[in-house]
């Protein structure tokens, strides 16, 4: 049995404890949740998951590569194989969350309507983008700092347009006056990406 099966396989063997997720105590909770990453990470290390609240239609269980485009392809490949059960939904990277975003990232709160973008070419590879993102303490560059921004990119754009469009990223402090700077909103970046898209598939 292929690996992809055999994740499968599991998870319907375990499908009503998962369903039962949300009525489960801590610890229970927490090995069961253990025991799905463990299951996953066999598979493929390097992926992981998030699980959405439940809703009317059940929960979404969504397959991240964190990113890493190399593993980009097994994250497909499963949710390709996925079976189709009640109560769940199984969605290949982490998808945009919207606009007017807070996003937490190690005690550092990234507020996008506080933070804009302008446009950076990249040379090397003209089909990719590059972005100066002007931000609170931008002129900070530990790698804590440019995680927690991108993490930000990637809650406006989404997991696969973050990794496979971002080229080159660069943060600088919010100048005095942002727009007449050259910048815009960062709550415009998703039309801004769409658009991009587009002139460069033409």
């Amino acid at each position: 049995m292929e690996k992809v099966e055999q994740f499968w396989q599991w998870f319907q063997d375990h499908n009503e404890q998962l369903v039962a997720l949300g009525d489960l105590d801590g610890k229970e909770r927490a090995q069961l949740e253990n025991a799905l990453l463990y299951q996953l990470t066999k598979y493929c290390d390097g992926l992981s998951y998030e699980i959405g609240e439940p809703t009317a239609n059940g929960r979404t269980l969504t397959f991240t590569a964190e990113g890493d485009t190399d593993l980009f392809r097994y994250v497909v490949d499963l949710v390709d194989a996925a079976p189709d059960l009640d109560w769940w939904t199984f969605v290949a990277f982490k998808q945009p969350l919207g606009t007017e975003l807070k996003v937490r990232f190690d005690k550092m709160l990234f507020d996008t309507r506080k933070m804009y973008f302008q446009q950076l070419e990249c040379e090397e590879e003209p089909e990719m983008l590059g972005l100066r993102i002007a931000v609170e303490d931008g002129q900070r560059q530990d790698e804590d700092f440019q995680v927690g921004v991108y993490v930000t990119l990637e809650a406006l754009m989404g997991e696969f347009d973050c990794a496979t469009l971002v080229g080159y990223m660069e943060t600088v402090p919010v100048p005095e006056e942002p727009f007449k700077a050259g910048f815009q909103s960062l709550d415009d970046l998703p039309k801004f990406v769409e658009w991009f898209k587009r002139k460069r598939d033409e």
